[in-house]
């Protein structure tokens, strides 16, 4: 499925930058933490938007699903309000940096090995529009991968 398909690389962008970022706290070159941060952010909030107005959004309408994607959800949020706030230059910022790094596994592998996988199953073809229509809506300027 291509949108799961850009899901998860945005998923390995996010991952990537944000492993750089803790290397680059072990290196001392706060500068370049707060670049990959940024640009960690950058890519994260339209990941989310995508996420949350397409294919999450569709999936909540049945209650199993939305127990699954309110924490996840709330994740977003407090990820995002550490992006956003967190001071690397000390020692409680750049373990707060480390351990969302590690925690951002574990969201992920929520959503790549449970909710993409039923979404398979759950969704039919006019849900899958709009969850399309709403990655573009979230990515403007952007295309999905092709193949």
């Amino acid at each position: 499925m291509p949108l799961l398909r850009d899901y998860i690389a945005e998923h390995e962008r996010a991952i990537n930058l944000g492993g750089e970022a803790v290397r680059a706290i072990d290196r001392g070159d706060l500068a370049r933490v707060r670049h990959l941060l940024a640009e960690m952010a950058t890519e994260l909030a339209a990941h989310w938007r995508g996420e949350e107005t397409g294919l999450f959004r569709v999936m909540a309408r049945e209650e199993l699903y939305a127990e699954h994607i309110a924490p996840l959800v709330r994740e977003h949020r407090e990820l995002a309000e550490l992006l956003a706030t967190v001071d690397v230059s000390t020692a409680d910022g750049q373990q707060a940096i480390r351990d969302a790094v590690s925690d951002l596994y574990v969201h992920i592998s929520k959503e790549e090995d449970g909710l993409f996988p039923a979404s398979l199953t759950a969704l039919d073809g006019e849900e899958w529009d709009a969850s399309i229509a709403a990655w573009h809506a979230a990515h403007p300027g952007r295309r999905m991968i092709s193949r």
